[in-house]
């Protein structure tokens, strides 16, 4: 699970995605070679080597208090259950760290300036993902995995669930007008997704779930019909990864996205 960084699944991946984005295209006329796509490629290929030093940093300093407030018996109890039990548990669990570690990066003005690099892509696919600033994946990657070591899910567990968030996550960036019908109320899809990203009043801070779109059924869900066509941030976030790295620390503070009014009809299926 702590690999560096897997180069064979990396291909694969690359594999998938640029002939699926090609084959069935949300934004034909987007090339695959779109503005900045060099910048997250190296996002892709060297960006996770810190974010999985700093979560073996802050999983392995938080594991050392974990045995004297967790009950032993529990990590026994949860993996004496079908395998395919602890998988939706953990899926649960981890989205729901997800969902309140998304929300509080959109709240908290410092936080939302790690945020805003990742919502800076102006252009959504399958590299869209990989553009974050570590400080913004290891905290909300710590929020998801750390309740599951700590409870004691399986190894297999585990594993399946990292499976499942790596590739939903580049999937639901992905330029694709794949939708999932009447699935997109429970389960996250690049329809739900790319509203999250989309530079429309109506839909900011909106669709927080990184698997399970039913977390924002709380009042945080904005998914019509149609797709949006403006992406990205109105502040000047710069388009390298050096000066992506270092935009937090040096920019002025400003007020976080703002956290829109929840309102009944955003959350209302259609």
């Amino acid at each position: 699970m702590f690999d560096l960084i897997d180069y064979k699944a990396v291909l694969v991946i690359a594999l998938i995605f640029i002939p699926l984005e090609q084959l069935l295209p949300l934004h034909a006329e987007q090339s695959a070679t779109r503005r900045h796509w060099l910048n997250d490629v190296f996002y892709l290929l060297f960006n996770g080597i810190v974010i999985k030093f700093g979560l073996l940093l802050v999983i392995g300093a938080a594991m050392l208090v974990v045995p004297r407030v967790v009950p032993e018996a529990l990590p026994a109890a949860l993996q004496s259950q079908p395998l395919w039990l602890q998988v939706i548990e953990a899926l649960i669990i981890a989205d729901i760290g997800f969902y309140l570690a998304h929300r509080a990066f959109h709240a908290v003005p410092f936080l939302w300036r790690f945020h805003a690099i990742h919502h800076s892509i102006e252009e959504m696919d399958w590299l869209a993902a990989h553009r974050v600033h570590p400080v913004d994946q290891i905290l909300t990657k710590s929020a998801s995995f750390l309740p599951l070591f700590a409870l004691g899910f399986s190894g297999e567990a585990l594993l399946i669930y990292v499976l499942i968030y790596h590739w939903q996550s580049v999937f639901i960036h992905a330029n694709t007008r794949i939708k999932f019908g009447p699935l997109r109320w429970l389960i996250a899809s690049p329809q739900f997704h790319h509203w999250h990203h989309a530079n429309e009043r109506q839909a900011y801070d909106r669709n927080f779930a990184a698997q399970l779109s039913v977390l924002d059924m709380i009042g945080t869900l904005f998914m019509p019909q149609h797709m949006p066509e403006k992406y990205g941030v109105d502040e000047p976030v710069p388009q390298l990864y050096h000066q992506q790295l270092v935009y937090p620390f040096v920019t002025a503070a400003g007020p976080a996205a703002p956290i829109a009014e929840a309102s009944p009809a955003a959350a209302k299926p259609e």
